[in-house]
Order: structure tokens, then C-alpha cells, then sequence
């Protein structure tokens, strides 16, 4: 068992390198999509606006805004496929969440089996040392031998068991550094792009609920929390959530889409002999009832991610903790496009 044990924790840290060098790879080409002077210009452009406006905005991001951001990157262009630019930084981010659930699948396993080992040991506070009761015990050297390797094979459970590695930990202070550097500034703006980035991947999720129904079953899809967990990570290596919480985004939508629900009812009530007038509203009751079940879906699953990277303490808390200096100016730049 502890030959096996041994092993899987080997492989565990060869993913969780694969899975770095797979980080780096992606972080590139969010960097370059971050540093294009076009995006870099709208976010500054963005993050102006609600600074001058949020107190009459009453402190929630428009989602016009956010609508108007989506069909701007829409006109710069697309692929055969009809993928927009915000699309391939949405499968970008996406990408990078699944990557870090996959760490955290294997961690999982890693402990289910661990746990299998350790299951017979009665108290992991108060070990016995056999080593200790043999040689207590006058018995012979072999025997001796024996009870140590035994302590060792029992130590080495319990604190896999009771440590356990936290790779998502990890995989955040490798990265902080740079992501926080003042050189990258071009990633601060990261918490603006957020609010068209969630309509983005509504959208696409409606979309491929759409085709689960369908014949062709090519991208269908019920469920993606990928992008979650994508978007939680890379706000904790910039230190956005306080940033991106200002923005009052979820808040905003549920105004917008219940403000949204009260016209069609009004509408329902003024046109209730004619038929056709009442199919569209269903059409339109449904449309806007959708839209409000995926972004509710989609909070509660970016809360949930969220606590995966600790979002009540910010780099200066948690640094204070440690009793260490912020991240800040640590580490080199990561280049983007010139």
C-alpha cells in the first residue's frame, strides 16, 4: 500500500508540473489578448466610465455597457466558424478553469486513496512508535528494523493524509508574482472585462443547451464550470476581487432582467384577447427567464470557485498573515504583443 501510495504522489506531482507548463503556455496568449491596443484602449475607456458614473449608476455596471462591449469585439472580425475574438478568450479562460479543476480531480484521488491506506490507523494525533515498544521490548535487531520501517510507512500516510498538498495554493504563488508586477499593467484591467465575458458565456450556454435537444449534437452542452473557476483564478492572481465586487455586476443584471419581466407581464395584461400578441410574450417570458436562470447559475457557481482561492483576503491580507511583503514587484514581465 505504501509502495502504491508512493507512486500515485509521484504522478500527482508530474501533473500538477505538466499542468504548470500548460498555465504558462495559456497565460501567454491571455497576456497578448490583454495587451492588444484596441482591448487595452476599451477597458481604459470602460473602467473611466464607471469611475466618473458609478454613483449615479448607483454603484452597478450597465449592462448596455457590457452588451455594447460584446458587439464591438463582434465587428472586429471572426473566424470561418463565426468564433468572435471574446469567444476564443472565453475558451481561453475556460481552458485555463479546467485545467485547475483537473488538479483538483487528482488531488481528490490522491487523498481517496491515501484515506484507504490510513483508514486502520484508530488516532492520527497520538501515533504509537512500534520502533520504540520493540527495542523497549529487548527483541531482536531484524524485528527492530521492521517496526521502523512500519513508523515510517505510518508517518508518511498521516501526513499525506492530514497535509495533503495544496496545489491550487501553489499554482497561485507561482504566478502572483507576475500578474501583480507593476510591468503588467495591462492585466489590472482584467475585472472590467468580466461583466461581457459572463454575457458572452450565457449566450453560448444557452446556445448549447439548445442543441442537447437537437439531432446534431455537436457542441451541446449542459453544464461548462470551467469558465468559473477560470475566472475566479485569474482574479485572485491580479487581486481583483474587491475590484471586480465594486462593479455590482449580478446585482445589475437581476435589476435589468426584472425590470425586463415587469414590461412583458404589463404587455401580457394589455393584450389579452389577441393570441398572437400573447404567443410572442410567452416567446418573450421564456427568453428572459432563461437568461435570468443561467446568469443565477452562473453566480452561484463563481461564488463556488471563489472559495477554492480563499476571495475574502486580498495580497496585502494575506501577506500580513504570512508576514511577508506583497508579491508585488517580485517577479519579470510577461510580455505581450508590441
Amino acid at each position: 500500500m505504501a509502495l502504491v501510495i508512493s507512486v500515485i504522489y509521484a504522478m500527482v506531482l508530474l501533473q500538477v508540473n505538466f499542468t504548470y507548463q500548460f498555465l504558462r503556455k495559456k497565460f501567454f496568449i491571455f497576456s497578448q489578448f490583454m495587451y492588444d491596443e484596441y482591448i487595452k484602449a476599451r477597458l481604459l475607456k470602460e473602467v473611466r466610465y464607471y469611475k466618473e458614473t458609478k454613483f449615479a449608476l448607483d454603484q452597478r455596471y450597465p449592462v448596455e455597457r457590457a452588451e455594447r462591449f460584446n458587439k464591438v469585439i463582434r465587428k472586429l472580425g471572426s473566424t470561418p466558424e463565426g468564433v468572435s475574438y471574446l469567444d476564443q478568450f472565453r475558451i481561453l479562460i475556460t481552458q485555463i478553469g479546467n485545467a485547475m479543476g483537473y488538479i483538483r480531480m487528482i488531488r481528490s484521488g490522491g487523498l481517496h486513496c491515501c484515506s484507504n491506506g490510513i483508514r486502520f490507523v484508530p488516532d492520527l494525533q497520538d501515533i504509537v512508535s512500534f520502533e520504540d515498544l520493540v527495542t523497549e521490548g529487548g527483541l531482536q535487531n531484524e524485528t527492530v528494523e521492521a517496526a521502523r520501517i512500519f513508523d515510517a510507512v505510518i508517518g508518511n500516510l498521516a501526513k499525506n493524509f492530514a497535509e495533503g498538498t495544496e496545489y491550487f495554493k501553489l499554482l497561485v504563488d507561482v504566478f502572483a508574482p507576475v500578474f501583480r508586477n507593476p510591468k503588467n499593467r495591462h492585466l489590472q484591467n482584467f475585472y472590467m472585462i468580466v461583466p461581457p465575458l459572463t454575457m458572452n458565456y450565457v449566450e453560448y450556454m444557452m446556445n448549447a443547451k439548445d442543441k442537447m435537444n437537437k439531432k446534431n449534437k455537436q457542441g451541446a452542452a449542459f453544464t461548462d464550470d470551467g469558465f468559473s473557476i477560470g475566472v475566479a483564478y485569474i482574479l485572485k492572481l491580479v487581486d481583483q476581487y474587491h475590484a471586480f465586487d465594486s462593479l455590482h455586476w449580478f446585482d445589475s443584471v437581476w435589476r435589468k432582467y426584472n425590470e425586463e419581466m415587469k414590461t412583458v407581464h404589463r404587455s401580457s395584461e394589455r393584450g389579452r384577447g389577441d393570441e398572437k400578441l400573447q404567443q410572442t410574450i410567452h416567446l418573450s417570458l421564456r427568453r428572459v427567464e432563461s437568461y435570468m436562470r443561467e446568469f443565477e447559475l452562473l453566480d452561484y457557481s463563481l461564488s463556488s470557485a471563489r472559495i477554492f482561492f480563499r476571495a475574502d483576503l486580498t495580497a496585502a491580507e494575506e501577506s500580513e498573515n504570512k508576514g511577508e511583503e506583497p508579491a508585488e514587484g517580485k517577479s519579470t514581465r510577461i510580455r505581450g504583443r508590441n
